[in-house]
Formats: structure tokens, sequence, C-alpha cells
């Protein structure tokens, strides 16, 4: 079953429905997250461990007072700060603070305004934010933007409950003076939320965790959502199994369209990665008098262009099953003609990267003869120049929604959690991947691996779904092996087996 993300509404909702239909208490709901955080807690603990706990009045704030409780009663050192910001408490904040101050080991301290002697910690005691939860939706000012400032300025070992006090569950900051808690790990439950998958967000965010809580299975199973998270069992859904009277025939063969004189690399990447991707036959287009690269991959078949240079004419299209075009391409007016020839020659889907995207930016008119549920695979200045830039990731993930749905495309964003655009305006973000995988070649090895899958019949988002967690997968692989700073995009591409392999555990 695939990971849902679901807005803040939804996981509301989701508690409610868990509370009713268990049944449970929303009390004893609130100690079962908060004992999950404690068990994480006491995996990373000392044996002398202390805890400074902010908790604001809310049911974040409760979750922090049932921690409190939990760990002072395992024999930890706990101080409490709670924020009483007017006089009134969520009930189940209420109970577990009457709970709370029975245990005489914790400290309990009750702040209405930011003291002025603000208490000092021992460098090992770790912070505890349980402020604001995720269902928070103002910016934050006055005292508890002033707390929030002073507790950043703090090198200790943050922990977030829920979400980073201050930053939104599924939006961007209100401005760049927003201030917001910068945790080292933020525990939150059952689902992701859209702003921990964000660039923006990540010295926010630090390290994030999702807890397990036993909410609802029915609520999350019956309940729509656009947006997803990818994870192995579903990726692993989608495989189609090979028969044993197959041959290269049943696996398509695809055309790649891709380099010119000076980026031939580019086009043997994207080629011997489609190899890899399972494609039964790959045909390279290449400038004429460079065919010699190919001797680097004996396997990969030559289509020689008229051209020395670069891409200037369409070979016979009738035998390839796919067509990807792009990497290492070049810009060129003959080869910006060309492309435009091929575009008004094929009807079926196709792979666009690299300067096949910046062609079309430069040709916007162009785009409605873009074949039904092509896949687009631009990284964020391609995406920019191709539809125009915006203020944060959350509008550039509008943007693109709409495009895919305009066009009835696939846009795959490429990124430390590549996202997935669909005509039905589904987003599939990719929990695969690595800071490793910044390095040239990297996207042309996408372009293959997605080429060649939909050379094999998968769908067009069956393809993108599989290609962005393949791929990442073979660069996690290939990072476990040699290290984030050696790793190159032929690695991604000598790791795809195990990749594939993955799937079939």
């Amino acid at each position: 079953m695939i990971q849902k993300i679901f807005s803040v509404e939804q996981i509301r909702l989701a508690d409610q429905y868990t509370i009713e239909h268990e049944p449970i208490s929303s009390v004893d709901l609130m100690e079962r997250a908060a004992n999950e955080c404690v068990i994480w807690l006491k995996q990373k603990a000392q044996v002398n461990q202390k805890f400074a706990i902010f908790c604001g009045p809310g049911n974040n704030g409760g979750d922090g007072l049932v921690m409190a409780r939990l760990l002072a009663e395992d024999g930890y050192g706990v101080k409490v700060y709670v924020l009483n910001l007017s006089n009134r408490f969520s009930d189940d904040f209420s109970v577990n603070l009457v709970r709370l101050k029975k245990i005489e080991q914790v400290e309990l301290v009750e702040w209405k305004e930011m003291p002025k002697d603000f208490p000092e910690f021992s460098s090992d005691t770790i912070l505890i934010d349980a402020i604001f939860g995720s269902g928070l939706s103002k910016s934050l000012k006055g005292f508890p933007a002033q707390l929030i400032k002073k507790l950043n300025e703090y090198l200790n070992v943050k922990v977030a409950i829920d979400i980073p006090s201050g930053l939104f569950a599924d939006q961007a900051l209100k401005n760049e003076k927003d201030i917001a808690l910068i945790a080292d790990y933020t525990l939150s439950f059952q689902f992701p939320k859209i702003s921990f998958l964000l660039p923006e967000n990540e010295l926010i965010v630090g390290q994030w965790v999702i807890l397990d809580i036993g909410l609802s299975p029915e609520y999350i199973y019956q309940t729509q959502t656009l947006h997803y998270f990818l994870n192995q069992e579903f990726v692993s859904s989608l495989l189609k199994p090979r028969s044993k009277f197959s041959h290269k025939g049943s696996f398509g063969h695809l055309l790649m369209i891709a380099g010119d004189h000076t980026k031939m690399g580019a086009a043997i990447l994207s080629s011997k990665a489609a190899l890899r991707g399972g494609a039964g036959l790959v045909t390279l287009h290449h400038p004429k008098g460079k065919g010699l690269a190919l001797n680097m991959v004996p396997e990969i078949m030559s289509s020689p262009d008229e051209k020395e240079e670069a891409f200037s004419t369409i070979p016979e299209l009738s035998k390839y099953s796919n067509i990807a075009i792009g990497p290492g391409l070049g810009t060129r007016k003959q080869t910006t003609n060309a492309l435009k020839m091929l575009l008004q020659q094929v009807q079926t889907p196709m792979v666009f990267d690299a300067d096949a995207l910046n062609i079309l930016s430069e040709n916007k008119t162009w785009l409605s003869f873009i074949p039904a549920h092509s896949v687009l695979t631009p990284h964020v200045k391609e995406f920019d120049r191709l539809i125009g830039k915006s203020k944060n990731t959350y509008q550039r993930i509008e943007k693109a929604k709409e495009f895919a749905q305009k066009y009835q495309i696939y846009i795959i964003l490429k990124g430390a959690h590549s996202m997935v655009f669909t005509p039905t305006a589904n987003i599939y973000f990719n929990s695969t991947g690595n800071a490793g995988m910044a390095t040239g070649g990297s996207g042309d090895v996408l372009t293959g691996i997605i080429g060649a899958l939909i050379a094999q019949n998968y769908t067009p988002l069956e393809a993108s779904i599989l290609g962005v967690y393949l791929h990442g997968k073979a660069g996690d692989i290939a990072a476990e092996k040699i290290g984030f700073e050696s790793l190159i995009a032929s690695d991604i591409i000598d790791y795809l087996g195990l990749a594939f392999k993955s799937l079939y555990k």
C-alpha cells in the first residue's frame, strides 16, 4: 500500500475517526503518540540524559506533558516549561497537566511572557519542542516568536514533536522574517508532511521520522488524497514479470536522440541506462562521425545524423517503441528545427529532457504539440525556464500541477524528493536518492531509465514512478559502497541491477 500524505484537516479527521471507531479516548490516543516519541528518544538518550520540554497550550503541548511524565517515570531528568498564552488550555492538555503535577521528580515552570532570566541548559540537555503542532496557520509573533528565536541560539540537540513550531504543514512560511524552530530531529505521526519534502525547509525540519501511532487503517484506506510518498511495497507492485519465452523484441526498442559533438558523454550515459533499465534494444541517434563513441557500450546501436555537429534529421521512426530526446543535444537552429519536425510526426508519448526542454522553453507555442502523456524531466532551472520563476517550491508545485493538467503530460521535477506530476493532479514524492547524486549526468541516466520502461509497455505513469524510485535506489546503493563525494552518474547505472533486485524482496 502506498504511503498517503494527508492535509492537516485530514489528519485531524483521522484522529477523530480512530477515537470513534477503535474506540479510544482522545487522551489515551495522546498517550499512545507520546509513548512512541519516548521510545524513540530513549534509543538516542544517554543513561543520565536530561530533557527540557517546552509545551504550548494545545494538544501538541499535551504530547509534551505526557512525554515528560513517561521520561521522569523512567528516571530521566526532566524540566517542563508551559506557555500560558491566554489561560486557555485544550482539554487533553489540562488532564495531562494534572497528571504531571503528581510526579515530584519533574520541575514544572509556567511562563506568561518571555522570562528576563532565561534558563541555562547543560550541553547534554535535549530540548523538546512541543509548542505548536501542524494546526498552526499564522506566523509566530510576540512571546512565542521570542522563545523560538532564543531556543535557536542554543547548540543543544533539538527535537520537534509533530512539526517544528512556526513551520506550516502544507504551505510556505508567510515571509522571510518568519520564525520557526530549527530542529535536529522531527518526530511526526503516521504521515509525512509536504513541508518535510521541500528544500527550503531542510534546515528547519532536520532528520524526520514517522512514528506509527495506530490511526485507523480503514480511514487511511478509504480517504482520498492527491499526494503520495513512494515506498518499496507500492513500487514493487508495478513490476511486470518476465516470461520464460520472452526475447529482445518483447521488451521494446528505444530510440535515444541525444548528444552533440561536444556532449557525447550524455548520450552514452542515457543510452546505457536504458539498456540497464531493461529495454530490449537501444538505438542512439547521434552526430555523424561520432559513432566511434558507441564502442564504449557495444550493445548500443547507431543511427548517424546527416550533420557532423548535432541533431538535424529525423530517422525512420516506425520500428521504435519509444523515443527519448534531449541529453547533451544542444540548442542549435538545426536542432531546434529538427525537434519541431519530430513533434509534428510523433503522436505517441515521448520522454523530453535537458536541451529538448530548453528548446521548448524558447518556443512555447510548440507545447500544445507535445504528444499526450509524454514525460518531461526538468530540474528546477529548466522548469523555471519552461513555466516561469516561482517564489518558493509551493508555488512551483502549483504551477507544475496546472501545467501537467493543461497539456495532459507527466512532469518529473527532479530534486532530493523528485516529484511526479500527473494529468489527474496527483503528485508522487520520491523516497529514494541522496546528495551524492548531485553530479553531472545523473539526470541523463534517469531519462534513459524512463524511456526504457515506456518502451517495455509500462504506462508513462508507471515508468515515471518506477524510474525515479529505481534511479534513487541505485544511487543509494552506490553511496553505501563508495560514499557521496565519489559517486558519479556511471555508478548509478552500475548499481541499477541491484536496485531492481531490491524490489523483488
